[in-house]
């Protein structure tokens, strides 16, 4: 994966880690797509800002997936790379009878939807140079909170699809996963300033750094997040579940 010179999407670019991912991939030489629900903070992004683009996506809509799919290739005939970071959390409760609409929610738009997506525009890729897809998954894919338990489950599915999706493109297309540990978005209700989670500008420094080196890891884990990513491998997974779930 080059860091500059392509022509890519990326979900979930109206706030968060979607926008500043796409505001310092544009600011190393890329065109850059951005996708949201909601054009008015897409246009936020991109403003005053030759060579980024506003489409508005619902991730929870195949239709509609597909239709966009159609729509960028036709408009952007030199896309070579995705970046899905589009998602949603919720906090939940699955050891008691409950209504199912966010957990469905969640299912959808964090795993069906990159799903989709890579589905209607894997081709297309195959067929540039320096194709690439990005998954965004979570270090709760690796360490779960058990008040998110769909979320974390549908981030594992994400961690599991893109390690066999890597292995069915080598050769073809770079597949890259980002594993964030817990930062200050929007993501949930008062987490943009909430204690104890990494800032979202040290985050992004710190990706950024490692999608710039060369050769560009499979998996990009900030030195933080290694915390979740290596419990299990290091034996001490039920430490850092104890520890995360201590408060939850």
């Amino acid at each position: 994966m080059n860091a500059s010179g392509n022509t890519l999407l990326i979900t979930g670019g109206g706030s968060g880690i979607g926008r500043e991912l796409a505001l310092r991939f544009h600011a190393l030489g890329n065109t850059v797509i951005v996708t949201g629900r909601h054009l008015d903070t897409l246009q936020e992004t991109i403003s005053g800002r030759e060579g980024m683009h506003a489409m508005t996506l619902d991730m929870a809509d195949p239709d509609a997936i597909r239709e966009f799919a159609r729509e960028i290739t036709g408009r952007f005939a030199a896309l070579n790379g995705v970046i899905n970071n589009a998602g949603i959390m919720r906090i939940d409760d699955v050891g008691r009878e409950s209504d199912l609409a966010d957990a469905e929610a969640q299912v959808v738009t964090n795993l069906l939807g990159p799903i989709r997506l890579n589905n209607a525009l894997v081709e297309h890729i195959k067929r540039q140079q320096n194709g690439f897809i990005v998954n965004v998954s979570s270090g709760l894919a690796f360490v779960p909170r058990a008040d998110a338990a769909v979320y974390g489950a549908t981030k594992a599915g994400i961690h599991l699809y893109t390690q066999a999706l890597r292995h069915q493109l080598a050769g073809q297309v770079r597949v890259i996963e980002l594993a964030p540990p817990a930062v200050q978005t929007e993501l949930t209700p008062g987490q943009a300033h909430r204690e104890g989670y990494m800032p979202l500008d040290a985050f992004i420094d710190e990706v950024m750094a490692l999608f710039t080196q060369q050769p560009v890891a499979d998996e990009i884990i900030v030195e933080r997040a290694r915390f979740q990513r290596l419990a299990e491998r290091e034996g001490r997974f039920d430490e850092a579940f104890l520890r995360i779930n201590g408060g939850a």
